[in-house]
């Protein structure tokens, strides 16, 4: 317990490092705050949608892109500044870095997600059960963070653009392919099977099931499914840098 304690502390630690040094960065800015803000932007307006109808889709794009916008980026950069072999040089595991880059991608993306939460009760829409939809953002914020590093981690690049272009590859057919523009409920059968492999289908549609009770999934379900996400994403992500470690100091 004292040897997990110790190094959940150093992942603290390294959380509270990449916080200091990569929220600045021109693409963390540019993908995480600034993308999601002007797809926002043309998401809502000029479609004569109800507002209500629109913030699933509105809220699932935040999160998903404000928590995969560290973490493609932060071992490549940390490979190309030589600080990661002084990381592995201390008595640090990898999964103890690993685990303290997602919770810097993790925090990044709940500060940014709970904005448009907190705007939805400025504007009066009230989800059914606001502490349910908490708890799924924050679930959910954690598992897209998995994901993000787990981009990381091939091919072992020290170029950050190379991570963030080929994560990008991954992240927008999923936006397309997870219930944000239209309803799972609404899609064709290869629709459904094709939307039912990523972890974005069912934090969108926990939103839209909490906001207009229009979801296709148990609600049961969709915390399931992103919790089993987030322990996969978590072991791959782990195993993978294992194993493309060798090649990035080299």
């Amino acid at each position: 317990m004292n040897t997990f304690t110790e190094q959940f502390k150093r992942s603290l630690v390294i959380a509270e490092k990449n916080i200091k040094i990569y929220y600045s960065k021109g693409p963390v800015i540019l993908f995480g705050l600034v993308f999601p803000l002007f797809l926002a932007l043309a998401f809502y307006i000029g479609r004569n949608i109800p507002l209500k109808e629109t913030l699933p889709g509105l809220i699932g794009m935040t999160t998903f892109f404000t928590a995969t916008a560290v973490g493609p980026s932060i071992v490549p950069w940390e490979t190309r500044s030589k600080t990661l072999e002084m990381l592995l040089s201390r008595p640090v595991a990898i999964g103890t870095i690993i685990v303290g880059d997602m919770l810097s991608s993790f925090i990044f993306g709940l500060i940014i997600s709970v904005i448009p939460l907190a705007l939805t009760l400025f504007w009066g829409i009230q989800p059914l059960n606001f502490i349910i939809l908490l708890l799924g953002l924050i679930i959910a914020t954690l598992c897209f963070a998995a994901l993000s590093v787990l981009l990381s981690a091939y091919p072992p690049t020290d170029i950050p653009a190379t991570s963030m272009m080929l994560s990008s590859l991954v992240k927008f057919p999923l936006v397309f392919l997870s219930g944000v523009f239209i309803p799972v409920a609404q899609l064709p059968y290869w629709g459904k099977a094709i939307a039912s492999i990523s972890p974005l289908t069912y934090f969108t549609d926990m939103v839209w099931k909490l906001f207009i009770n229009n979801g296709f999934y148990p609600l049961a379900l969709d915390f399931l499914a992103l919790i089993a996400f987030t322990v996969v994403f978590t072991f791959a992500t782990i195993k993978l840098h294992e194993k493309t470690l060798a090649k990035r100091l080299s």
